[in-house]
């Protein structure tokens, strides 16, 4: 077909007003993004490199609303399973470590720019965890065998991650997904209590008993978890970053002290607001347009959220069903844990806030996703299926 054709038919049968509420939801990033860099001539060029991703997103977003996932993945279900560990195998050789010693980022030789293994890695992990499920449907979700099944793929993925980069934000991520899709899947209430339950209760007896007598508990990774309980344990070292966003957030009151005005946001001293063009951009927004635009940046997000959540309600089978809802557990999850990162509620894991942060992995990864979703609502249960189906 002629690109043209293709485009009508984009614009007749994809998911146009979605694509419309990421590149809104991309526009507010921009803005924000060209705030938070002001302040640093190195940094004023990220802009530019942010609207070239936003671009080759929405190219992507519009091709991949012409593949059909769930034909690929009936026939090639491996080759995405193996493609997303070969992704993440690529840190071992070419992954570099930042500030903190994880090794989240690849540079490949002869190409001028990195990229996350995890966050790419995301898109294979959805699709085929949903594959799995939709595969065990006949047989019973909640069978033991099943459940396993499950189980070794978060573990093979999150695993690796967790070896390979130490990127335990992005290994949160891959769990959580794991147990929003599950649930999804139909897997049966009483395997989470059955496990989350000791599970928890495990966890309470390790923090307060057992880390405490050991030499872990002033390791930075447990620090980050017990500045977020106990502000005032280290607010100058491992709070220090939190206590700076709070403060911004905060000083920022109802409408906020103006676009481009914020103190912190414009400050060029390095003891002021930390990565607030990429981690910290929420407490960036509260900063300079108060609670109405945090409450307005959440929004437009929650609104992606729901519209993938109505076209998985319109997929024309479960397993398109369980990767629209998967890629709504990733945003959801994503959104969750960077706010609460900012809030002071959430320990800093190094995750970005969903089209909003700097990221040319995290925008195209995004894109991608929800170009699936796109394709999902271009190919609906025929209306004869539907009319049968509700008898």
């Amino acid at each position: 077909m002629h690109p043209v054709g293709n485009l009508r038919e984009f614009f007749r049968k994809g998911d146009v007003l979605l694509l419309g509420l990421c590149l809104l939801a991309s526009a507010a990033g921009l803005l924000l993004i060209y705030s938070a860099t002001r302040y640093d001539a190195d940094l004023q060029g990220n802009v530019t490199k942010q609207a070239l991703f936003i671009a080759m997103g929405v190219v992507a977003y519009i091709v991949v609303t012409f593949v059909d996932v769930e034909f690929l993945l009936e026939k090639w279900w491996k080759v995405f399973l193996l493609l997303g560990l070969f992704v993440i195998l690529l840190i071992q050789p070419f992954g570099q470590a930042d500030n903190t010693g994880n090794k989240s980022w690849v540079f490949l030789p002869g190409i001028p720019f990195g990229f996350q293994p995890g966050e790419i890695a995301k898109l294979a992990f959805v699709v085929v965890l949903a594959w799995l499920l939709n595969h065990e449907r006949a047989r019973g979700v909640s069978r033991l065998g099943a459940i396993l099944k499950y189980l070794f793929l978060t573990c093979v993925y999150a695993g690796l991650l967790a070896v390979l980069s130490g990127d335990f934000g992005m290994v949160l991520v891959y769990l959580f997904l794991f147990v929003i899709m599950a649930w999804v899947g139909g897997v049966n209430k009483w395997w989470f209590i059955g496990v989350g339950v000791p599970l928890v209760a495990a966890v309470a007896i390790l923090w307060n008993f057992v880390l405490p007598h050991t030499g872990l508990w002033g390791d930075y990774r447990i620090l980050r978890f017990r500045v977020v309980l106990d502000h005032g344990l280290d607010p100058l070292g491992v709070g220090w970053h939190q206590s700076r966003s709070l403060l911004a957030i905060g000083s920022g009151q109802l409408t906020g002290m103006g676009f481009l005005q914020g103190k912190q946001t414009q400050s060029l001293r390095s003891d002021s607001l930390p990565a607030r063009h990429t981690d910290f951009i929420f407490a960036v927004c509260g900063e300079e347009f108060g609670l109405i635009g945090c409450c307005v940046l959440l929004l437009l997000l929650l609104a992606i959220i729901l519209r993938c959540v109505w076209v998985s309600r319109q997929a024309k089978s479960p397993m398109s069903a369980y990767i629209a809802m998967g890629f709504a557990g990733m945003l959801m999850v994503q959104t969750v844990l960077n706010v609460g990162m900012n809030l002071y509620v959430c320990p800093v894991i190094g995750l970005t806030l969903p089209f909003i942060s700097y990221g040319g992995s995290s925008t195209l990864t995004l894109f991608i996703a929800m170009g699936i979703v796109s394709g999902i609502k271009m190919r609906p249960l025929p209306s004869w299926l539907k009319d049968r189906n509700q008898r």
